[in-house]
């Protein structure tokens, strides 16, 4: 209702003064949500910088210790800055890669992202989000392939997947604490999934699922007037996202349910799946909370599954497919070293505690260990052979060489597990061309958003150019690579040079596309790419030769070293 509101809104006279009255009015949770919604998406919107959610509601971001210890400095007035620990102990194993899940940062990129693309979202609102369901795929597989490459760096197993009919392995303490309404509720180790009332039955989800198993052996999706939809082309993992998240962009929603929706609930819920205690939601029920629990993974892993069984139903890339002919790669690399480290970062906790009249703000804070890595770039030598001017697209991934066994991934396991570490346009002069594109530009990457302080102090100033803050949405830049291991882990560094001509959507817009567009395409607009999400590496590779003989795609071998904390 309320973002309905703020969008009708024609001027910012309006918008304000309706954002300032339901601020005193409504939960502000949802006033939050709203408001940060309505930004993204009204054009009043344009270039206005929101402060971080983790200083915004920082309960939903840091453990109730450090809750606590922020309200005792308040009331004996006496400013505080507390560590911020994660989640458990050493005697859980999960505890070793608590960094990712728990990162603030990574923690914002996916509210961000459900705000950017809402299930929710009507077109009445003003345009359509293209590549919605598609996005909604590629997103969540990327954040699974990069706990996936977390986890192999700490000497773990890759996630294994949810099952409805098996045991939850992994328990959960939150150790967090809702500003109003007490505790997120906990679930012990080994139970087994129940019913949730009001919400669903387990028996519901195993039929939602076999249904969607169903469309992918059939090739095709049936709409709620009994039409097919083929799914069996570059389009059709656009509608499977649809119908699996599901959103109301879902051709039949009715039937095919909404399997991810309702997993985050029947998940949230296990503590307490009868409402006998009265306990608040839990922690999957949150965008901001839902990647704390390493379950979170476990389920996008099985949502990740299925869109790979529809993947891997699609007919194998052939040479022609892959070919961009007279452009030949003679090298890739990496200009500096690939180091990982830890580092200390404070925010702000000021809105964690209630103010008053006349009580004085005291300075609090809180800090946390964060994963960053040193600065580094791609480099590339391609040689164009057509004579005249090109424009390439650029295709970068980093794929694992080794499971947590030691053994090797071949092409026909390996491509699922590539993350996406950047894709823009260049244009190739005739012969010889020396590419260098730096780490922080990176289009899958976003900068810290300034904090709320500096916001405040930029708006006094008067002075303010905050544009490369604008999208929240997309990886921490500083977690672009994963952690690595001290001895070095070993990568494919793959680049594919494709046709920008064939791929670009707009033909005659600006090719350097700035910002996040690989995971948060561009606002308002259509995807800039053509090409499927992951492309070349999204379908089966039964064959290397394939990709052997394409001159255009060349990957490199490199490793990634952590060097521990830095002060």
């Amino acid at each position: 209702m309320l973002f309905d509101v703020l969008l009708q809104c024609k001027d910012w006279d309006c918008a304000v003064k309706n954002a300032a009255y339901w601020r005193e009015h409504m939960n502000e949770g949802e006033f939050v949500y709203a408001l940060y919604t309505a930004v993204i998406h009204s054009d009043l919107g344009h270039g206005i910088v929101l402060p971080p959610l983790y200083e915004v509601t920082p309960h939903l971001f840091t453990n109730s210790e450090v809750i606590q210890k922020a309200y005792t400095a308040k009331m004996t007035h006496t400013a505080g800055n507390f560590e911020m620990e994660f989640t458990g102990t050493k005697k859980n194993k999960e505890q070793r890669v608590a960094y990712f899940g728990e990162d603030i940062g990574m923690n914002v990129h996916h509210v961000t992202w459900h705000m950017d693309f809402p299930f929710w979202w009507e077109d009445k609102y003003g345009h359509h989000l293209d590549r919605k369901g598609e996005l909604f795929f590629w997103v969540h597989h990327q954040l699974t392939v990069r706990f996936d490459s977390e986890r192999l760096s700490n000497y773990l197993d890759m996630v294994d997947e949810l099952q409805w009919d098996k045991p939850i392995e992994e328990g959960f303490a939150p150790h967090t604490i809702y500003k109003y309404g007490g505790e997120f509720p906990a679930r012990p180790d080994h139970i087994h999934f129940e019913d949730v009332d009001g919400v669903a039955r387990v028996r519901d989800m195993i039929i939602m699922e076999s249904r969607i198993h169903d469309a992918i052996a059939h090739g095709y999706i049936t709409d709620k007037d009994g039409k097919v939809i083929n799914i069996m082309n570059d389009e059709g993992i656009d509608k499977l996202g649809d119908i699996i998240e599901s959103s109301v962009y879902s051709p039949n929603a009715q039937y095919y349910g909404a399997l991810h929706n309702l997993a985050h609930i029947m998940l949230g819920r296990q503590g307490d799946p009868h409402g006998k205690y009265n306990m608040p939601p839990g922690v999957m029920e949150h965008f901001e909370t839902a990647t704390r629990d390493p379950t979170f993974f476990r389920l996008h892993k099985y949502m990740d599954n299925i869109f790979k069984e529809h993947k891997d139903s699609l007919p194998p890339y052939t040479h022609e497919d892959l070919d961009f002919p007279g452009v030949d790669i003679e090298s890739v690399g990496v200009e500096g070293e690939l180091k990982t480290y830890f580092e200390h970062y404070e925010f702000d906790l000021r809105n964690a505690v209630d103010s008053a009249q006349g009580i004085e703000d005291v300075d609090l804070k809180a800090h946390v260990d964060r994963l960053n890595h040193k600065d580094f770039s791609f480099v590339a030598d391609v040689k164009n052979n057509n004579g005249g001017e090109v424009l390439g697209t650029f295709r970068i991934y980093l794929c694992p060489d080794y499971d947590n066994n030691g053994e090797k991934f071949d092409y026909t396991s390996g491509h699922w597990h590539c993350i996406e570490m950047d894709k823009f346009w260049k244009k190739l002069g005739p012969g010889n061309n020396h590419i260098v594109r730096k780490s922080s530009e990176s289009a899958v990457t976003v900068p810290d958003v300034p904090s709320f302080q500096s916001l405040i102090d930029a708006a006094d100033s008067g002075s303010v150019d905050l544009h490369e803050f604008e999208r929240s949405c997309g990886i921490p830049n500083r977690m672009l690579l994963p952690k690595g291991k001290k001895d070095g882990m070993e990568f494919s560094l793959w680049l594919a040079v494709t046709d920008g001509k064939h791929d670009l959507t707009h033909s005659n817009g600006d090719p350097e596309h700035g910002g996040t567009h690989a995971l948060c395409g561009v606002h308002g607009e259509t995807y800039p790419d053509k090409r499927p999400m992951g492309f070349p590496l999204d379908r089966s590779i039964p064959d290397r030769r394939v990709f052997d003989e394409t001159t255009n795609i060349k990957f490199t071998h490199v490793k990634v070293y952590y060097e521990g904390h830095h002060d």
